[in-house]
């Protein structure tokens, strides 16, 4: 597939996948390095992806190590995606398993975008690391498909995007919906979101 038109328009488009539903992501807990497999409404939706993404050509396929997008590729048609240890969530450190409102019982307003977490990542950190991902997806001349974690792909839209990482704010994503992000007059945009 060839990523830019006569004009000089590039033509490439970014696939993003959120894994589906675990029982903490259900449950509003952050998850980052706890393994959790999907419940069973999770691999059902997840086995809807395969019709949604079924007849498109990607020539590169990515999962973050964690089984939960492992399996959401799999159950989508994508078994052989290649792993790529830069997509896993932001590392939530000591606000792993509790939910944003348990964090705000002792820091008001806390929000992973604009406030510190304890022996987790910052912004800097998960933006280098999803600099490296998308530099990746620009040496592909084709479209290319990321499952994923919400965070982590808000973050790396944001990148995309040519934004701080922490504008991934912005970019509610729900499980297992499909996002796409290309191009619009030679800038990056946003072409399809949490569907």
């Amino acid at each position: 597939m060839t990523t830019h038109a006569a004009s000089g328009e590039r033509k490439d488009r970014l696939w993003l996948v959120r894994h589906g539903e675990t029982e903490w992501s259900k449950s509003g807990k952050h998850t980052s390095t706890t393994d959790l497999p999907l419940t069973a409404e999770g691999e059902r939706i997840a086995g809807e992806l395969r019709d949604r993404l079924q007849g498109h050509d990607f020539d590169l396929v990515l999962t973050s190590p964690r089984q939960r997008a492992r399996r959401t590729a799999e159950l989508a048609g994508f078994a052989d995606a290649e792993v790529d240890d830069d997509l896993v969530e932001w590392d939530y450190g000591d606000y792993e398993g509790i939910t944003t409102a348990q964090i705000r019982e002792t820091v008001p307003g806390w929000t992973v975008w604009a406030n510190p977490v304890p022996n987790g990542e910052t912004p800097a950190q998960v933006a280098a690391r999803l600099d490296r991902v998308n530099a990746r997806i620009a040496a592909v001349d084709g479209d290319v498909l990321v499952f994923g974690h919400s965070h982590a792909l808000r973050a790396l839209t944001a990148r995309w995007l040519e934004l701080d990482v922490t504008e991934g704010r912005h970019f509610v994503l729900n499980t297992a919906t499909v996002s796409i992000l290309g191009w619009e007059r030679g800038s990056p945009a946003i072409h399809q979101w949490n569907a």
